[in-house]
């Protein structure tokens, strides 16, 4: 009877390699966001455009301190990783929940692998540094990539960015690390 074994074995060898050749061609085409999905413009009339990659890096604020630490301006809407010798590693555009953080350093207090946002996202690499108005304020990104649609009257302290800003930012902002916050 090895004759069924061997069938079953290559067809199981086939089915994977079919199964893999069409996830790799699915990973280079479009991936959907959020932003996409919205049913009309109405509903996005105060949503924050999505961020977008520039051409040139953005410089780090004036005023956002020394040393190595992750800044986050409010009216730019973006994140540095600054090393110990003040230069940028990496910057990167976010969208901001409904509840921000006062200008200000703080320091990261905890972190958490995975969970669910209050805004029944899944979420990932999410690193707590704030708190305000009983609301917990953390850098994270949503599991399936997409940009968080307008919070209705939640409050909300996520501050989203893509998966792999959040992946960054994941392996910088260790516990005990500087945040600045500047306007």
């Amino acid at each position: 009877m090895p004759a069924p074994k061997v069938w079953v074995t290559g067809l199981t060898v086939g089915a994977i390699a079919a199964v893999t050749v069409l996830a790799v061609q699915a990973d280079k085409g479009p991936h959907p966001t959020a932003t996409a999905a919205r049913p009309s413009a109405s509903a996005s009339a105060g949503a924050s455009p999505a961020p977008s990659k520039s051409t040139a890096p953005a410089a780090v604020p004036e005023g956002s301190g020394t040393g190595r630490r992750v800044v986050y301006s409010l009216g730019q809407k973006r994140v540095w990783l600054v090393d110990a010798s003040d230069a940028a590693r990496r910057t990167f555009t976010v969208w901001p929940g409904t509840v921000s953080p006062d200008p200000g350093t703080y320091t990261v207090s905890s972190r958490n692998m995975a969970t669910t946002g209050s805004d029944g996202v899944q979420i990932e690499n999410i690193i707590y540094f704030a708190a305000k108005s009983g609301v917990s304020i953390a850098f994270s990104n949503a599991v399936d990539g997409s940009s968080p649609p307008p919070a209705e009257g939640k409050q909300t302290g996520g501050v989203r960015m893509r998966a792999a800003d959040g992946a960054a930012l994941w392996t910088f902002g260790e516990t005990g690390t500087t945040v600045v916050v500047v306007e």
